[in-house]
């Protein structure tokens, strides 16, 4: 019975094993290639893409195929493996971390179009902060993301809107919430997996939530008390595996974000990205400012 019990054990570890590799085949580094796999985490980034740039590398002959996965860090262990070939859904800080924490080789090619993250209530019906301010109660909860990256970069977001500060003796690209200062709003921080973060608006006063999974959960970017003003490090990236950086198949994507295509489909008011910032290529590119 031992033996049946270990046996059984070992073979869930394998099937196990097997699902993490999402059933994708090693890639080669052909920097040629046609055949080509693109991962996203829930949110916009899939649905541009396969409008926009997806139609476009087809044109040119790829076979393009694109995978969903459900979190934020399966999408950089599958390109580290060579399981796909590039990913949208990243900030270069996030990308850093990652890399420098899992020892994995991944390239920042350009910046994408980008959804901020912004602070959302269902218990609260304000028009601005100031107003927020003025009705939030002692012990209100307030829900971030729990990954590093995005835990310190939602302090920094809700001490520029003046609801707390960050120990001044620490980094605050690393805060937590055990790094909160002063509280004058006396706050409770709940970190939560991201994708948690919407749900979680029914039993948190308030959530910040990025863009991403603002949008995937059914809510407007424009319902957002406040949003955040993104600096060039927190864009999402198109991300690849470093021996990719020089192949054909990003520059010919980059082409395509870069067309005038891709322009009036993300103009397009009907498509509903007005509450996306765009990169410093696109503002020099097409003279349109970010709101």
């Amino acid at each position: 019975m031992k033996q049946i019990k270990l046996f059984a054990t070992a073979l869930l570890a394998i099937s196990s094993l097997a699902l993490v590799s999402c059933g994708n085949a090693k890639k080669s580094h052909d920097p040629n290639r046609k055949e080509i796999s693109v991962g996203f985490s829930p949110g916009p980034y899939s649905d541009l893409f396969k409008a926009t740039i997806q139609p476009a590398l087809e044109q040119k002959g790829y076979n393009v195929k694109l995978v969903e996965f459900t979190d934020w860090v399966t999408p950089n262990l599958a390109l580290a493996n060579n399981e796909i070939d590039a990913n949208i859904y990243q900030n270069t800080l996030y990308r850093q971390n990652f890399s420098d924490t899992k020892g994995v080789d991944l390239t920042a090619a350009f910046p994408v179009p980008t959804a901020a993250l912004g602070l959302y209530s269902h218990t609260y019906k304000v028009q601005d902060i100031e107003e927020l301010k003025a009705n939030l109660k002692q012990g209100d909860i307030v829900s971030v993301p729990n990954d590093a990256v995005n835990l310190a970069r939602s302090l920094r977001f809700l001490r520029s809107i003046g609801l707390l500060t960050i120990k001044s003796t620490v980094d605050d690209q690393q805060a937590t919430e055990n790094d909160i200062d002063e509280n004058p709003y006396g706050l409770k921080v709940v970190p939560l997996e991201a994708a948690q973060l919407p749900r979680s608006l029914d039993g948190s006063a308030l959530s910040v939530i990025p863009g991403n999974y603002v949008i995937s959960s059914g809510l407007k970017l424009s319902s957002a008390i406040v949003g955040e003003t993104l600096p060039p490090e927190l864009f999402i990236w198109f991300v690849v595996h470093t021996e990719d950086a020089d192949a054909q198949f990003v520059k010919d994507a980059k082409e395509a974000y870069e067309s005038e295509d891709f322009k009036n489909y993300f103009e397009n008011p009907e498509n509903d990205f007005d509450g996306f910032q765009r990169p410093q290529w696109y503002v020099d590119k097409w003279n349109i400012e970010n709101k």
